[in-house]
């Protein structure tokens, strides 16, 4: 038999995956050449860009279940304006769960199974989008990175646990 965890331990889960969250998304971004946004992989696959801006609409249908309402995200104009809007909507879904605004209509396992777990699959797709784009990001091992529950923003820590081995590194010119 399950035991269900205290609300609050949960919320506190959600808030440290926002935060891996953030954390996978800036590691996909960070340091990418300014081509990297419009980046065409080709068969209609979506631009970084746009992923990203799914990535906020996601968040931001995640958001009407505490606000009620409804989320659409027009895409911005640059990468830059696209990874602030990303970032004030994980730290506005933060603040409610900090603030313990109610759940309407889902519990919060059907927040991280739906629209949290989208939006972190798409930091996967940003990740391979990278290197399909010629500019591969260094592997690493999550389980070790400095996830930080307070830290939502852009401003993430450096990888921790860097793998040696790194056979996708683009050749030094």
């Amino acid at each position: 038999m399950q035991v269900a965890a205290p609300p609050d331990l949960k919320r506190s889960l959600l808030r440290h995956f926002l935060a891996a969250l953030a954390y996978r998304t800036q590691k996909a971004l960070r340091g990418a050449p300014a081509s990297f946004a419009r980046f065409d992989a080709g068969q209609r696959v979506r631009t970084p860009q746009d992923v990203l801006r799914h990535m906020t609409s996601d968040l931001g249908y995640a958001r009407t279940f505490f606000d009620g309402g409804s989320y659409e995200a027009p895409l911005e104009e640059t990468m830059e304006a696209e990874i602030t809007r990303f970032h004030a909507m994980v730290e506005d879904l933060a603040r409610h769960l900090d603030a313990g605004t109610p759940l309407r209509e889902i519990s919060v396992e059907q927040l991280l199974q739906g629209p949290l777990a989208d939006a972190m699959t798409h930091a996967g797709q940003l990740a391979l989008l990278r290197r399909l784009a010629g500019s591969p990001i260094a592997p690493e091992n999550f389980t070790y990175a400095a996830i930080d529950p307070e830290r939502l923003g852009p401003d993430q820590a450096p990888p921790v646990s860097p793998h040696p081995v790194w056979p996708e590194r683009p050749a030094a010119p």
